[in-house]
């Protein structure tokens, strides 16, 4: 989605960090993060996007949903491009693809509410996938702080998508 293999190749900001994480593990956990970073980007702006376009019965739960969503991503964001920094590491800056992020007007002109919905499902889905495996990769090496900040985050996909799937259900 984005270069973030040309990013993580830059010099760490502080090769001398001594916090009891590998180096190595340390790179490789801030490339991991700075994918779930792109993700969220492109999840809070669909939100975004969802949030001023929904149409139809379920615009108010949605238009209201979609923006809780969108603000506590964009929140999320900082924090985690935040705790790639504190692992000495840059932030990503590259957003080459964000074009991409956005669904075609088009297409956005042809969703309906549910289509939105199940769109929203599944990019959470699969975000929560991927951060459930960091955690695990963090935990396994003993950085308690990056499987908090998952299960943090795990804990508001998680309810993004139960609330998602009420809001559409029949």
């Amino acid at each position: 989605m984005s270069n973030v293999s040309s990013i993580m190749n830059a010099k760490s900001t502080s090769e001398d960090i001594n916090t009891g994480l590998d180096e190595g593990f340390r790179k490789d956990i801030s490339k991991t993060l700075s994918e779930i970073l792109s993700e969220s980007y492109r999840l809070m702006v669909k939100s975004h996007i969802y949030h001023w376009n929904v149409v139809g019965p379920l615009f108010k739960p949605l238009h209201e949903l979609t923006e809780e969503h969108y603000k506590d991503l964009f929140e999320a964001i900082d924090v985690i491009a935040e705790r790639v920094r504190a692992l000495g590491n840059v932030a990503p800056y590259n957003i080459n693809n964000a074009s991409t992020f956005a669904p075609e007007g088009k297409d956005v002109e042809n969703l309906t509410a549910i289509d939105m919905v199940q769109d929203l499902i599944a990019e959470h889905e699969a975000i929560a996938r991927k951060m459930r495996d960091a955690a695990e990769k963090a935990g396994d090496n003993k950085d308690v702080v990056t499987e908090d900040l998952m299960t943090a985050r795990l804990t508001f996909h998680e309810k993004a998508i139960w609330m998602l799937r009420a809001t559409a259900s029949e």
